[in-house]
């Protein structure tokens, strides 16, 4: 959740622990479909579970899960017999990387569970590996979050000294989930050298990249680029202010604009990726991303086209503006009628960057974040639609099955909550599916409304934009309010505006698709006695 208070370091926070999944065993029962959450939590990173062979340990064994599932307390009796047969004392087992696999125990009663292996968790941020990470890492992190936040710390998922079962494995990853996400909620958390640290040692020591001098590119709407000399381990809000205030940008205006990753298709499409967090170096999440051939770029970050006038006195940010609209005619993502066309044509023959800009604020979807084709389940099942998301509004250009294509706009003020959900990936080895809900009242009746997208967490990043923008225009009304309001009103006029700011997000991942285990999340490395 954003963090500027109604500003935005809370979108960018968002945690889940995701671990592999796996078939449910014979004596397991499926597992139940997931109810809505009934209170907000932030989403967007992800921990996947990988599983690391202990010193001396086949790492084939690390796959096997043989043997059904015992007790704790059946576990605790039948590590001491082993350890006292082979004459090694009662020393616990400190499994604090959760479950996995590895010797069996002798037979007998309870025979077959087995010993832990040691796990790394893969985090990711908006669907994208951010760096890995042992479970003794996240407790000394934690530990040092406490030295200087005491309190106001949420509780640390507890060590397990003896043999942890699947089902203990999987309350550590929900207890983790938990606990990312509410330390997230915490802007002075967030912004403290501490978190920022961590999270900047996580991506360079994942990737191998040490800190160093190099270049790195940042894209304009135009197409240019400004080239920046930087340290690999360079915060994106770093390279941001550096960027906007070498391009002459007032510094109390650069909370307006954001960094982006952003893929150039050859068919003229321009497709937002995701934003970059503030504590994410890009240098490295883009040596990550290789693949994808993103670019990094700067694009205005706010909702409200109306916004627009703040930023239109000083040159540096007009200019920002006007580049990022002509792109967006350019790439079709606004829609001028024919006569708005042939006039705005005009103005920018003409170089008139302020007039250009006061016309193109009255095209439809000005202002907008366009996302790539998708899937939704609205009025029907199987509709590919186009999506719009700007200006406190959902649209959705759908195509019906009959060659029909329907616009409908689902309103941001009607919107009661959405969830994102992770599917899973396919059994074709497809990506990563994703899923975004909203409950939503239509006609009076409150109803899910599902879109398939890959880019669900940029969506919901709009999503919470636009509610945070609403907070701070509510804002701003009550206080110019109170001070004609009678005594008696003033209460009265507030409890109503907070009521108006109550809107509950969530993430959920579900258990619907069979996963393959990826070969890149197998690590089979040598486990120092510090990490246990």
């Amino acid at each position: 959740m954003d963090n500027w208070m109604l500003e935005d370091s809370y979108l960018t926070f968002w945690i889940r622990i995701l671990g592999k999944k796996v078939a449910p065993r014979p004596n397991e029962a499926p597992e139940a479909a997931l109810p809505p959450p009934q209170a907000p939590f932030p989403e967007g990173f992800q921990i996947k579970a990988a599983t690391a062979a202990p010193e001396g340990l086949p790492a084939a064994a690390v796959r096997a899960r043989p043997g059904p599932a015992r007790s704790r307390h059946e576990a605790a009796l039948q590590h001491h017999r082993r350890r006292g047969a082979a004459g090694e004392g009662r020393r616990a087992l400190r499994g604090g990387r959760g479950a996995g696999s590895g010797r069996r125990g002798p037979a007998g009663p309870g025979a077959g569970l087995t010993a832990v292996c040691l796990q790394l968790y893969s985090v990711c941020l908006e669907g994208f590996l951010l760096g890995k990470a042992r479970y003794s890492q996240l407790r000394r992190w934690d530990a040092q979050l406490r030295q200087l936040f005491g309190n106001a710390v949420p509780a640390f998922p507890p060590k397990f000294y003896l043999v942890m079962t699947k089902s203990m494995a999987d309350e550590r990853r929900s207890q983790l989930e938990q606990y990312l996400q509410n330390v997230t909620l915490d802007s002075n958390i967030t912004n403290s050298d501490v978190f920022i640290g961590f999270f900047r040692k996580l991506q360079q020591d994942t990737f191998k990249i040490q800190t160093q001098r190099a270049f790195l590119d940042v894209y304009l709407a135009d197409g240019s680029n400004i080239r920046l000399d930087i340290q690999t381990s360079d915060t994106a809000e770093r390279i941001l202010e550096v960027t906007l205030c070498k391009m002459g940008l007032s510094r109390e205006l650069i909370k307006y604009f954001s960094l982006f990753f952003f893929q150039d298709h050859d068919d003229g499409a321009l497709s937002v990726v995701k934003k970059v967090a503030e504590f994410e170096l890009p240098y490295v999440s883009l040596q990550s991303m290789k693949e994808l051939h993103c670019k990094l770029g700067i694009r205005k970050w706010y909702m409200d086209p109306s916004l627009d006038t703040l930023l239109m006195d000083c040159r540096a940010s007009l200019n920002l503006l006007y580049m990022q609209a002509i792109q967006e005619v350019k790439r079709n993502w606004v829609k001028p009628t024919e006569g708005q066309m042939q006039e705005l044509e005009f103005l920018q023959e003409n170089a008139n960057k302020a007039k250009f800009l006061e016309l193109i604020r009255e095209v439809q979807f000005y202002g907008y974040v366009r996302l790539d084709p998708c899937i939704c389940d609205y009025p029907e099942g199987g509709c590919s639609a186009d999506i719009y998301v700007g200006n406190n509004e959902i649209n959705c250009c759908i195509k019906l099955p009959i060659n029909q294509t329907k616009e409908v706009s689902f309103k941001i003020n009607r919107l009661r909550s959405w969830q994102v959900t992770f599917l899973g990936a396919t059994k074709d080895g497809e990506d990563d599916t994703l899923e975004l809900r909203f409950e939503y009242n239509d006609s009076g009746t409150w109803r899910w409304i599902i879109l398939y997208t890959k880019q669900a967490f940029l969506l919901s990043s709009c999503l919470k934009k636009m509610i945070s923008e609403q907070m701070m225009k509510a804002s701003k009304e009550g206080q110019e309010m109170e001070i004609e309001m009678p005594k008696s009103t003033k209460n009265s006029k507030k409890s109503s505006i907070q009521q108006k700011q109550v809107v509950h997000s969530g993430f959920i991942s579900r258990k619907r698709f069979l996963v393959r285990p990826n070969e890149e999340d197998c690590v089979f490395e040598k486990i120092r006695e510090e990490d246990l």
